[in-house]
């Protein structure tokens, strides 16, 4: 992207969060959100969090659009006058500049349901009601039509490498050893045979040979051993790092660690200890009893314990591990709907939900929806008769498909647009916004940044559609004079 297209956008975003009042909606919603922990707040106190909101707000939105993480952010920001400008950190005698633990902190600076408020503002600021003749606030000469909706569902990967079972030992070696250390270097010490990091080299060791026995004699005999080998030496190291946990726990005033960076590691070394056995478990009935775990009982990973299994049955991703995540967007690309589920469900059982909140809660006129063969159910198109909705669902019978390609002269043009424009507005969505895989932690976090990136990526669009009305007019002037 060229920089004065990256200025013009960022001087239209800052345009539509002041003209649309959507700063100031977020700054109220956050302070409602926080009304409870604040209690007798001084005007002076409110004020600093507003404009630390308002900060919030910004650095979020700007880095969802720059893709960059919470650190090359921050080392772009402090070169660049402009996104300074759109910060609004730029002083005549200083610009200081948000860390990167600043930036981690305001990613996580409201729930989902105050980023969930922020979004149906901003999208009720840009589709204009039916009956309504003035034109939207946020300075659209047109508004955002949303009589139509494209529907499709992708996968969210989560930050974990692929659930080998054995390698699920190695993980948890890596963190209690690390955490040791880490104890030991407050001077809290339990006899050891041997240091930490030596353990986690001889688990190392005994990865690679495990790696390796795929290609020899016997491997199923080699694998066998070298796991009861790996199983052994993770005990050892489970017994050592418990035990500096308790003693972290009972001497914790003698360290140099504060409460919560000492309940950070307890916390993290109990949930490795919790899910230890079961991953010895697991490894041992593949491996050695050469038997398949129960879907449900499946460890996919020691620290994201709500990725799940995704099929996708494609070229080059047969499965992907992370969330299912559903998105509804406009024919403008305005996205104006979305959910990240905890538990994957069928597409079919999707579609009505969606277009019930699209209805009831933003109120949109939504008149026909659109959808892949995975959408496609009897079941969803009666229901989408009765609610006067026209079904753009791609039928899985071929023959079907014909007679409605005959019958309706707009579906072909809806199922290509819907082809081609919503399997690239998942791609842009993914690895421009969310990151591909998304980084953050933990399912509750990763729906916030998902709500972040889903304000940025409406904000990138409605300033795009903005500027081109813009440029679009002008050339129609420049003809009429």
């Amino acid at each position: 992207m060229e920089f004065r297209e990256f200025r013009d956008q960022l001087v239209t975003i800052d345009g539509l969060l002041l003209k649309g009042g959507i700063e100031s909606a977020f700054v109220q919603l956050a302070l409602a959100e926080n009304a409870a922990a604040w209690g007798a707040a001084t005007s002076q106190q409110l004020a600093s969090f507003a404009r630390t909101s308002v900060l919030a707000l910004r650095c979020n939105v700007a880095r969802k659009l720059t893709g960059l993480s919470f650190r090359d952010f921050a080392v772009r920001t402090a070169e660049s006058s402009l996104l300074q400008w759109f910060l609004r950190i730029g002083e005549i005698d200083r610009v200081k500049v948000p860390a990167k633990s600043t930036l981690e902190r305001f990613d996580k600076w409201v729930a989902e349901e105050t980023m969930t408020q922020v979004r149906r503002e901003l999208i009720s600021q840009a589709v204009q009601p039916a009956a309504a003749t003035a034109p939207p606030p946020l300075g659209l000469s047109e508004a955002v039509d949303a009589t139509e909706v494209f529907l499709d569902s992708t996968c969210l990967k989560a930050p974990i490498h692929f659930p080998t079972d054995w390698v699920l030992l190695r993980d948890a070696a890596r963190t209690l050893m690390k955490a040791t250390v880490r104890i030991r270097r407050e001077g809290l010490k339990q006899r050891m045979p041997q240091e930490p990091l030596q353990f986690l080299s001889e688990m190392n060791k005994l990865g690679m040979a495990m790696s390796a026995c795929r290609s020899r004699v016997n491997s199923k005999r080699q694998r066998k051993r070298v796991l009861r080998q790996m199983k052994a030496l993770e005990k050892k190291i489970a017994r050592h790092a418990r035990a500096h946990r308790e003693l972290l726990a009972e001497r914790r005033a003698q360290t140099t660690l504060t409460a919560k960076e000492a309940q950070r590691i307890i916390q993290g070394i109990d949930g490795i200890l919790t899910q230890l056995p079961e991953a010895i478990r697991q490894a041992h009935e593949r491996i050695i009893g050469g038997r398949q775990v129960p879907h449900a009982d499946k460890i996919l990973s020691l620290y994201e314990p709500d990725a799940e299994v995704i099929k996708r049955h494609k070229a080059g991703a047969e499965v992907e591990f992370g969330n299912k995540l559903w998105l509804a967007e406009t024919r403008a690309g305005l996205i104006v709907d979305w959910e990240l589920m905890e538990k994957a469900k069928a597409d079919t059982t999707l579609v009505m939900p969606s277009v019930k909140r699209l209805r009831e809660e933003l109120r949109l006129d939504v008149k026909r929806a659109w959808g892949d063969r995975g959408l496609f159910s009897q079941a969803n198109e009666k229901a989408l008769a009765q609610r006067g909705i026209a079904s753009g669902l791609c039928p899985r019978d071929s023959e079907e498909l014909q007679k409605r390609l005959a019958a309706d002269a707009d579906l072909r043009a809806g199922l290509r647009r819907r082809g081609s424009g919503t399997e690239a507005r998942m791609a842009i969505f993914k690895h421009c916004f969310t990151g591909s895989p998304c980084r953050t932690k933990g399912l509750a976090a990763r729906k916030v940044a998902v709500a972040w990136a889903v304000l940025a990526h409406n904000l990138w669009v409605l300033a795009r559609l903005k500027l081109a009305q813009e440029k679009k007019a002008a050339a129609a002037a420049k003809q009429a004079a």
